[in-house]
């Protein structure tokens, strides 16, 4: 699986000119949820390690979980970033229709709640507020332009809810 490559190429396609087609977009969506599900896998996985060590009293086992959950941290800092970027600079201000809107919307509200995953504090409530703005954004435009069955705006609904739910804990 060779998802980060992936992405890599799919941001110099995002970055040249002209719109993506329907194709490129399903790409570039699946390389980055690709590269960054892995790491959201494997954070969850090594934050249950290190408390379950520290409830053991391992408190050594403990501090090389969290360590390696900081390395996976600035991974998917990275990752998120150059994709947020890449939407932020490229795609959203190119699309041309309400479907490639929303989509874009989507995914930039997505990796933003995917950095309020797992960051704390200011940083934590600053990446909520903007995935929830995107959300908030991406859901105006899908009332106005998609059917309420259009298979992204469904996506979109079922994003915002998990949003709400697990990083605002609204539910």
């Amino acid at each position: 699986e060779r998802y980060d490559e992936m992405a890599d190429h799919m941001e110099i396609v995002g970055k040249s000119d002209g719109e993506l087609s329907v194709e490129e977009r399903n790409l570039l969506s699946v390389a980055y949820k690709n590269a960054v599900g892995s790491r959201r896998a494997a954070w969850r996985t090594m934050t249950s390690v290190e408390h379950k060590e520290k409830s053991k009293g391992n408190d050594e086992n403990a501090k090389y979980a969290k360590e390696y959950c900081g390395k996976v941290e600035s991974e998917l800092t990275k990752i998120c970033g150059t994709i947020i970027g890449l939407l932020d600079k490229n795609l959203i201000s190119g699309a041309s229709n309400g479907e490639s809107k929303v989509f874009y919307q989507k995914m930039k509200a997505d990796y933003y709640r995917y950095l309020a995953e797992f960051q704390d504090g200011a940083d934590k409530e600053k990446a909520a507020d903007l995935a929830e703005s995107a959300y908030a954004e991406a859901a105006a435009v899908a009332e106005k332009d998609l059917a309420v069955t259009h298979p992204i705006r469904l996506g979109l609904a079922l994003n915002y809810s998990v949003f709400l739910y697990e990083v605002l804990s609204k539910p």
